[in-house]
């Protein structure tokens, strides 16, 4: 897919364009569920692959040094198990109860992220951090709150948010 000469700079300073069209982003996502995804399942797969082509995740980490996944009990005894620990000493070292009664870290950024951006339990993360940023699936239109708040952390969520507003004209 060509890049269009408007798209070749898209993610120079997108941290500050970002917070300059959350009002405009917002609109286009909701705009995205109510049509249910038409048209976008398609572009999601090729527009995350396109966004990864250009950002490296250990050049920002930004979701690991501001937003915590949820833990789910799978997680927990995984990520215990790996790090030679008793899953209760796990959740009381590392996780707290949110509001949504979700255990996630208690503080950022993420313990387990190192100066390096490079994560201490990669092969065994929680599955939020695997699937993050949800820019190849469904999520990314179904969870337009989400997608929108993610888009000022991920450069990969602002940069595919841009290519399905010039992709889909809405």
């Amino acid at each position: 897919m060509p890049i269009f000469a408007p798209m070749s700079n898209l993610l120079e300073n997108w941290e500050q364009k970002a917070k300059d069209k959350q009002k405009a982003n917002k609109q286009f996502l909701q705009k995205l569920q109510t049509r249910r995804g038409k048209g976008v399942e398609k572009l999601l797969p090729e527009l995350h692959e396109e966004a990864f082509s250009k950002i490296d995740c250990l050049e920002c980490a930004g979701c690991c040094k501001s937003i915590s996944p949820r833990f789910k009990a799978p997680d927990i005894k995984r990520i215990s198990k790996f790090l030679g620990m008793k899953e209760a000493a796990f959740i009381d070292t590392y996780l707290r109860i949110d509001k949504d009664e979700d255990y996630v870290v208690k503080s950022s950024p993420c313990p387990f992220l190192g100066a390096d951006n490079y994560c201490g339990i990669y092969d065994v993360r929680p599955g939020d951090c695997h699937n993050y940023p949800y820019t190849d699936s469904h999520d990314f239109y179904k969870r337009p709150n989400i997608t929108y708040n993610n888009s000022t952390i991920c450069p990969a969520v602002y940069y595919v948010l841009e290519r399905l507003k010039e992709d889909m004209k809405l």
